[in-house]
C-alpha cells in the first residue's frame, strides 16, 4: 500500500478504534514518549552515544508496548499487522501523524467525552 494510502486507511477507521477511555489517556500520554524516544535516539546516533541510543529505543518500545496493552480495552481492535514493515509503517505513521491529527482536529477530546 502506498503512504498516501495507507494514512488515508490509517485515519479512516483511526476514531473507530480508538474509543476506550483508558486507550485514549495512554495515547495522549505515551505517544509523546515515542516521539521523544525517536528524537533522543536520532541524537545519539548523530553524537555517536551508545547508551543515549539505549535510552531512546527503550522509551520507544516502552511506549509501543504499553499502547498495545492500552488497544486490548477497545472494543475495535486495529487490523492485524500483516508482516514486518506493515508494523513499522503503521506504528510510525499513527505516532507521527494519524494520533496528533487526531488530537489537533478535535478527534481524541470527543472520543474522551463520548467515552463510557
Amino acid at each position: 500500500m502506498k503512504l498516501d494510502e495507507l494514512l488515508r486507511w490509517q485515519w479512516q477507521g483511526y476514531a473507530r478504534n480508538h474509543q476506550a477511555r483508558s486507550n485514549l489517556l495512554l495515547h495522549i500520554a505515551l505517544v509523546p514518549l515515542f516521539l521523544a524516544g525517536n528524537v533522543v535516539f536520532v541524537a545519539a546516533v548523530v553524537r555517536l552515544s551508545w547508551w543515549l541510543a539505549l535510552v531512546g529505543i527503550v522509551a520507544t518500545f516502552v511506549s509501543i508496548a504499553l499502547q498495545g496493552r492500552g488497544h486490548k480495552a477497545e472494543a475495535n481492535p486495529p487490523e492485524p499487522f500483516t508482516g514486518v514493515g506493515n508494523a513499522l509503517s503503521r506504528i510510525f505513521l499513527e505516532q507521527w501523524v494519524t494520533f496528533p491529527r487526531f488530537v489537533l482536529s478535535g478527534g481524541w477530546f470527543r472520543a474522551l467525552r463520548s467515552a463510557p
